[in-house]
């Protein structure tokens, strides 16, 4: 991509040039944002380095670019984290620097900041790329900082310090020193104070004199006042007022090494300065979409369309799809539009928005036409709509024309309260990758941790490893861990619940191979948080495997981890894989067996959480359904069919077991959060194949079909279909295949209930 970087002066700014230029991007223009007054050397600003900005404007002729430059006119006005377009504001500086580098260079499609802690400026950045259709580029985001600064060192970064305001940072014996020279002492105090040692908490702001970038010269501070604004003080702060400078021509370009691909040759040699003057808009220059493009959908009568919530009212879920997708209809995304146009509508009349959904499960027919289904997406779930932060999603392709469930399906979890916690990095960088758009990473709401979909992606480069699929497992896992990290807890020792869809494309013997990946990485994590000494209680999560037709990207694997992030680390924690055998009152005949526990799968927060994960093989429902006629196993084939008698039994079984497994542990029906999950089908080849919002399950071995599977995440809210139907079951046929439904399961009570 071409890029506008950012610049204040400071070695962060400097040194994310360099690594968008080692990723292949092609830095075409700077932009500064400096004072009003060209005396005064810092502003009160919460964004921008002002200190050294009588230097800047020799970065033009020193990298050979084109520097806009613009007078900062606005103040800080809008002081919350999440940042909304506010006339007046400094954030309206850089759109108005920013918009006129895109009016004259229209080919520039990124921005480069040196972000590396601050969401503050972080967020601000990126409301304002969103705003300009731009990407978002902060390779620096979430770096360890000591190996930050090593590397800017190392690589020829040479800034000196032109503030300092931190104990232990003096500023008639700190001031004008190279960072080099004070690395040592750096790393000493954050031994002493915990400090920032590349000054992201304000401790030190520096100016780069020199650097690979500077290809034509470097810089010179021949002169200079060390000016004191809070003189006597523990922590004095004091900042470099630049007196004389000049430029040092270098004869031949930095000649770099055989081993260093990055290249800096595209840099020219001559450099102008342009001053970006006029005023900051005065309101959202946003794109609404207008209501008559919103209501314009295709009328769609009331029977074909199937909404079901669980009960509760502080946390419910609410699915949504159309019982058979329209004729005339233009593909996935005009479904989705349908659909997210209902459960808007039926948020509102519940009194809530798109701002209380914490997690989204969108499911399409079809993944080739994931990007207008994305354009669809964007349209209904706004940022602006979300001001305490979009909701995480996870979007896959199953065969749902299959099971007349049209070509998009919804899934929403609400919650009535607005005490979410958000993490939504739209910038590109090292860290983990990046969510362009109204979805986030991860929502944290009451302890447990709802992350996005991850898959396989490189983080700097946002392309899958081309490395096979578990190489694609371990870097999705290596996401998963970055994403965690930020909540102060990890995959390893903090999960609940991983689902793991693996694409069907991806064959048997490297399923397996995932498999044995997956289990490697958490074990070698745990090790490491241990000898980190966590104090979090160790889960071991349960797992459920699927195989789905197609993933975005055409990825062989998706995880998605659901973790608890208890606010005590003492919260006692019980996890059971195998569980033992307990006594429930005689439920439709059925007595508890010993084979029964291979079936089950739980984790438990004692108090708190109970997750269960239902699996029944063909092996299972022969005995099942030998029982019932009272005939040797043996000498029962369900491998091909089932009958409705049977599959009505089968179904019957797994809301006994998952009575069993909620009850034992002190939960009931009443506590349900999400909706279980799942059905699958036998092709004619005898392979298993998806028929609803799950797919046929590669168990431990990932080897056995299973024809059901249920899972049941359990907190605070009640499946009112499961109490209004009387635990009924249903079955129906769709091509010639059995497809087996469980009352638990709330698409399919949906069409019970529609149906009754």
């Amino acid at each position: 991509m071409k890029v506008v970087a950012l610049v204040s002066g400071g070695k962060d700014s400097c040194y994310a040039m360099m690594k968008c230029i080692q990723y292949g991007h092609e830095i075409v223009a700077l932009a500064n944002l400096m004072p009003a007054d060209d005396s005064v050397d810092e502003l009160d600003s919460f964004m921008y380095q002002t200190v050294g900005h009588q230097i800047i404007v020799s970065y033009a002729e020193c990298m050979g670019l084109p520097l806009f430059r613009r007078r900062i006119q606005g103040s800080t006005r809008h002081q919350t984290l999440n940042y909304k377009t506010t006339p007046g504001d400094e954030v309206e500086d850089m759109f108005v620097l920013l918009n006129e580098v895109k009016r004259q260079i229209p080919s520039i499609t990124a921005v480069s900041s040196g972000a590396i802690a601050s969401d503050y400026q972080r967020l601000r950045v990126e409301s304002v790329c969103s705003r300009l259709g731009l990407v978002s580029l902060a390779y620096l985001w979430k770096q360890d900082q000591s190996l930050l600064l090593q590397e800017m060192i190392t690589n020829g970064i040479l800034a000196i310090t032109v503030k300092v305001a931190a104990i232990g940072l003096e500023p008639s014996k700190h001031l004008g020193k190279e960072i080099a020279f004070l690395n040592t002492h750096l790393h000493k105090l954050k031994e002493l104070y915990g400090i920032n040692v590349c000054g992201e908490g304000g401790e030190y702001e520096t100016l780069t004199l020199d650097c690979p970038l500077f290809v034509n010269a470097r810089i010179v501070l021949d002169e200079f006042q060390i000016v004191l604004h809070s003189p006597g003080s523990i922590a004095s702060v004091g900042v470099v007022h630049p007196l004389t400078f000049h430029l040092e021509n270098k004869e031949t370009a930095i000649s770099l090494s055989n081993n260093d691909k990055t290249n800096y040759s595209s840099l020219g040699k001559n450099g102008s300065v342009f001053e970006v003057q006029g005023d900051c808009p005065q309101r959202s220059d946003a794109t609404c979409q207008s209501n008559a493009e919103r209501t314009n959908l295709a009328e769609v009568s009331d029977d074909r369309i199937y909404i079901s919530r669980t009960k509760k009212d502080n946390i419910f879920s609410i699915c949504c799809w159309l019982q058979e997708s329209c004729k005339n209809s233009a593909g996935s995304h005009e479904d989705l539009a349908i659909v997210l146009k209902h459960i808007e509508s039926q948020l509102t009349g519940y009194g809530f928005g798109w701002e209380h959904v914490l997690y989204i499960h969108l499911y399409i027919a079809d993944m080739n036409e994931f990007a207008t289904v994305n354009e669809t997406y964007v349209r209904f779930i706004t940022q602006d709509k979300c001001p305490f932060g979009v909701p995480s999603r996870s979007t896959i392709e199953l065969p749902m024309l299959q099971a007349s469930l049209g070509r998009a399906y919804i899934e929403v979890l609400v919650a009535n309260d607005n005490s979410k916690n958000v993490l939504h990095v739209q910038s590109i960088s090292s860290w983990a990758p990046s969510c362009i758009g109204p979805y986030s990473q991860a929502t944290l709401h009451k302890e447990i941790l709802h992350m996005a979909g991850q898959l396989g992606l490189d983080p700097a480069t946002m392309t899958l490893c081309n490395e096979g699929p578990s190489a694609e497992m371990e870097q999705a896992l290596e996401n998963s861990e970055a994403v965690a990290n930020v909540f102060n807890c990890s995959i390893s020792i903090s999960a609940i619940v991983f689902t793991i869809y693996c694409s069907r494309n991806t064959p048997l013997p490297e399923r397996l191979k995932i498999q044995e990946k997956q289990d490697s990485f958490l074990e070698q994590m745990r090790l490491l948080q241990l000898e980190k000494g966590s104090k979090c209680k160790v889960l071991y999560p349960i797992f459920l495997y699927v195989l789905v037709p197609d993933l975005p990207k055409r990825a062989f694997v998706e995880v998605k981890p659901i973790l608890f992030v208890p606010e005590d680390t003492e919260t006692a924690v019980t996890s059971v894989q195998n569980p033992t055998s307990f006594t429930v009152a005689n439920c439709w005949g059925f007595q508890h067996a010993q084979w029964h526990d291979s079936c089950i799968q739980k984790c438990v927060v004692s108090g708190k959480i109970c997750a269960v994960i239902l699996s029944i093989t063909e092996d299972h429902v022969a005995k099942i359904c030998s029982e019932s006629l009272g005939v040797n196993v043996k000498d029962v084939d369900y491998h091909n069919s089932v009958a409705k008698g049977d599959m009505e039994r089968v179904s019957r079984f797994c809301v006994y077991l998952l009575d069993k497994g909620i009850m034992e542990n002190g939960f009931s029906w009443e506590d349900t959060m999400e909706p279980p999950f799942a059905l699958s089908t036998l092709d004619d080849d005898g392979l298993a194949s998806p028929s609803w919002n799950s797919t046929s399950m590669i168990d431990r071995t990932l080897t056995t079909k299973r024809i059901i599977a249920l899972r049941a995440l359990n907190l605070e809210t009640i499946p009112q279909h499961l109490i209004d139907t009387g635990k009924s079951v249903y079955s129906s046929r769709t091509h010639g295949k059995t497809l087996l439904g469980s009352p638990v399961s709330v698409p399919l009570l949906g069409r019970l209930r529609k149906n009754e």
